[in-house]
């Protein structure tokens, strides 16, 4: 991936991981394009920054995937990375019986939106010189959160989405797969004030520095999130699941103490 002069689509782009690293491409020469559902929110994000551009899109809507790029190729025909960071996490409670909305809105959200995107420009963007697609997936999907069950499946499946990709891309667009650790973003209630999570900015600037690499490593992995990323490799996988899930309990009480002023 250019390390400056890209043309980027950045999903999720109006809050957290997604604003952050807008902001840092922005800063670098890039010019980027940030999506989400909320305007209001991509405004801001984009507020000051005039190689950041606004657009709206729901990547529920299968129809509206396939409208939204055809506008996107048209408005900015130089658009060469897609950044499938959109994302939605939820807690579940598998122990009985049980209203299936959430972890359908996230098997939606989290895979099929990727899956959708990247079908939507990969024929533009083999055309594009210095292409390159990167999926965001999560330490989750190599160490479960088992407190949120299909959040975890669903990077797991995109990690293994991306490695099928990135093979059969390999000569025509660069594959990268960046998998952050816990990090202080408004992605699930109390996140962005629970200790022993990343903060934001901290993550960003880690991240950028590893983009501004040459050649771009095809993981971007922050310190924080390699012991998930090495656990079963190193024959630590039960070890790390029961230590992540006892203190991920721990952190959660501890931010929605924080958050509550207690």
């Amino acid at each position: 991936m250019k390390t400056s002069g890209n043309t980027i689509l950045m999903t999720g782009g109006g809050s957290g991981i997604g604003e952050a690293l807008a902001h840092r491409f922005h800063d670098r020469g890039d010019t980027v394009i940030i999506a989400g559902r909320r305007r209001e929110a991509l405004e801001k994000a984009a507020e000051g920054r005039e190689r950041i551009h606004v657009v709206t899109l729901d990547v529920e809507d299968a129809a509206a995937v396939d409208a939204f790029a055809r506008q996107i190729v048209a408005d900015f025909p130089t658009l060469n990375v897609l950044f499938n960071n959109a994302g939605i996490m939820k807690f579940e409670d598998l122990t009985g019986h049980r209203d299936l909305a959430d972890a359908e809105a996230t098997l939606t959200t989290n895979i099929l939106g990727p899956i959708r995107l990247t079908n939507a420009l990969i024929d533009h963007l083999i055309q594009q010189p210095d292409a390159a697609i990167v999926n965001v997936t999560s330490g989750l999907a190599f160490v479960p959160l088992v407190a949120a069950p299909t959040y975890s499946a669903t990077k797991a499946a995109i990690h293994s989405y991306t490695v099928s990709l990135r093979t059969q891309l390999e000569g025509k667009v660069e594959v990268i797969e960046l998998a952050p650790p816990g990090v202080r973003t408004d992605l699930t209630p109390g996140q962005a004030h629970r200790p022993g999570y990343v903060p934001l900015q901290d993550f960003a600037d880690a991240v950028a520095a590893q983009f501004a690499q040459t050649p771009t490593p095809s993981e971007i992995l922050v310190d924080e999130v390699r012991p998930f990323r090495m656990a079963e490799r190193e024959g630590k996988f039960d070890e790390t699941l029961k230590t992540l899930t006892k203190r991920a309990a721990e952190q959660r009480a501890a931010g929605d103490r924080i958050q509550s002023g207690n």
